[in-house]
Parts: C-alpha cells; sequence; structure tokens
C-alpha cells in the first residue's frame, strides 16, 4: 500500500549529533516533520521513521501491534549510534512512550530523552472495554488534529483500529512498569488543553522516571499536536536548547561529514 503523501520518514545526516523522532498512534511522520526539520537544518544528525501500519490506511495498522512500532524505532536508534557518538530520543504521545522505553532499555547509549504531550494510559471506559470490543467492532472514530491552530492539521486515520488500539493499552502498561530504569536527562513538553491525552499522563511520567535532571515546560497555547501548533516553535527551541545543553558543540560536523554533505532527504517506506 503507497505511503500517503507528506506522511514518508524524513532523515538527514548531520554531524556527530543524532535525534530520533516519535510519531504519535494512528499519526504520521507528517506531525513531527517541521521539528526534524528544524533540528536538521541546525546539523544534527535526524531519523523520523514511519511507524509500521501507519501512514497508509487503517486497514493496514489492523495488523501491527506495539511489537512492530517499536522494533522500528529501536532498529533505528541502533543505526544511530553506529553513525553518532550522541543520541537523543523524542517524541509525541504514543512517541513518547516509546521515546521513554528506548531510554530505559538502551541506557548510556540514550544520551537525553524529549517528551511532548507523552501518553502513559488509555483511559475510560475504553480501558476495560477495548479487549472484548476489538472482537466484534473494527473502528471507533479518529484523534488525529487536536490542535487550536486555525488552518492547520494533522495527517492521521479518521478511524482508530481497535485491534492495534488494544496492543497500545498493553504497551503503556509495559512501559509504565519500565519508567524507573529512565535516568536519563528529560525535557517534558505538555499542553494544559489537550483532548487526547490528559495532564494526569505527563504528571505520571515524572513521577516514575528516576531522572535527576528533569525540566517541564507548559505549551499554554497549544492542544495535543503542539508540533504542529502555536507553541511548535518554541518546542522545537527548547530540544534544541536542551540537547545543546548536554551535547556542547551539538550541530558541528565531522571532517568526514562535512565533505560529504548531502541536503536533508524524505524517503517513502
Amino acid at each position: 500500500m503507497p505511503v500517503l503523501p507528506g506522511a514518508e520518514p524524513f532523515r538527514h545526516e548531520g554531524g556527530e549529533v543524532g535525534v530520533l523522532l516519535c510519531h504519535g498512534f494512528t499519526g504520521s511522520p507528517q506531525s513531527l516533520r517541521p521539528w526534524a526539520e528544524f533540528l536538521a537544518e541546525r546539523g544534527l544528525t535526524v531519523a523520523l521513521p514511519l511507524l509500521p501500519g501507519h501512514g497508509t490506511r487503517w486497514e493496514d495498522m489492523q495488523l501491527t501491534g506495539w511489537q512492530d512500532w517499536y522494533a522500528e524505532v529501536d532498529r533505528e536508534l541502533r543505526a544511530l549510534r553506529e553513525r553518532c557518538t550522541r543520541v537523543f530520543v523524542l517524541g509525541l504521545s504514543l512517541g513518547g512512550a516509546l521515546a521513554l522505553r528506548l531510554a530505559a532499555k538502551h541506557g548510556d547509549e540514550v544520551s537525553g530523552v524529549v517528551v511532548v504531550n507523552p501518553a502513559n494510559k488509555v483511559h475510560g471506559a475504553a480501558s476495560y472495554a477495548l479487549p472484548v470490543l476489538r472482537h466484534f467492532v473494527p473502528t471507533v472514530g479518529g484523534i488525529a488534529s487536536d490542535i487550536a491552530k486555525e488552518g492547520v492539521t494533522e495527517l492521521g486515520y479518521d478511524r482508530v483500529p481497535l485491534r492495534a488500539a488494544h496492543s497500545m493499552r498493553n504497551f503503556y502498561r509495559i512501559v509504565d512498569g519500565e519508567l524507573p530504569q529512565v535516568t536519563q536527562p528529560l525535557l517534558l513538553l505538555r499542553s494544559p488543553q489537550d483532548h487526547v491525552v490528559p495532564p494526569v499522563d505527563s504528571a505520571r511520567v515524572l513521577s516514575r522516571v528516576s531522572s535527576t535532571d528533569v525540566t517541564e515546560i507548559l505549551l499554554e497555547q497549544s492542544y495535543h499536536v503542539a508540533t504542529l501548533d502555536h507553541d511548535a516553535d518554541r518546542v522545537f527551541e527548547e530540544s534544541y536548547s536542551f540537547i545543546g545543553r548536554l551535547a556542547p558543540g551539538v550541530g558541528e560536523r565531522s571532517g568526514a561529514v562535512q565533505a560529504g554533505q548531502q541536503e536533508g532527504t524524505a524517503t517513502g517506506g
């Protein structure tokens, strides 16, 4: 199935510091593309993969689960580690949970974590209904485009596949148990007005990680997809400052990279 225009993964060969960006559930790299390009323009090596089952049609997502999504970002992290001296993991919503698990599992190989409105749990009646409901109802209404900024839309599915949602529910439980293993510096940015992920999820993350270098920033003008919203520039600038503080000289290119520097390219999956 062809990837939807705009949903393609993005990669950029830059300097010795790398960043891996993880998009959200039923979304696509489009929601993080401006963030990825911002970091690429400042000399970082960037990987923004397309999670399996995403960016095509919701029926494809029914065939995937958290193991597939996590395996994809795990592969990308390992590839970045082969060519970068420092690697940071960044994520939005489900992507935040993926980034936190990468940090928990890879330890010192991850230099820092940046999460935007990270998801930690499926809330309400849906959490209890999913194990049974998924066998009878294939989808419910979509969750994409929770954005305050007028005229801006997120490229995501208009339906939520319940089989995949049940897998996501199980994944959040696993990640929650692993949060104490997260010791890296953490930057958490959240929107008080979020119609997809409630503030309690961010509070839970902050209360359970073992990180001692923790910064929380409120995005007062944005909804869930803050990376495309009014506070997008702040997300980009704060994350770049965070990375620069932990990796002095960020954006500087090695001689080999300078010699063969290429423009950032989007590659379809």
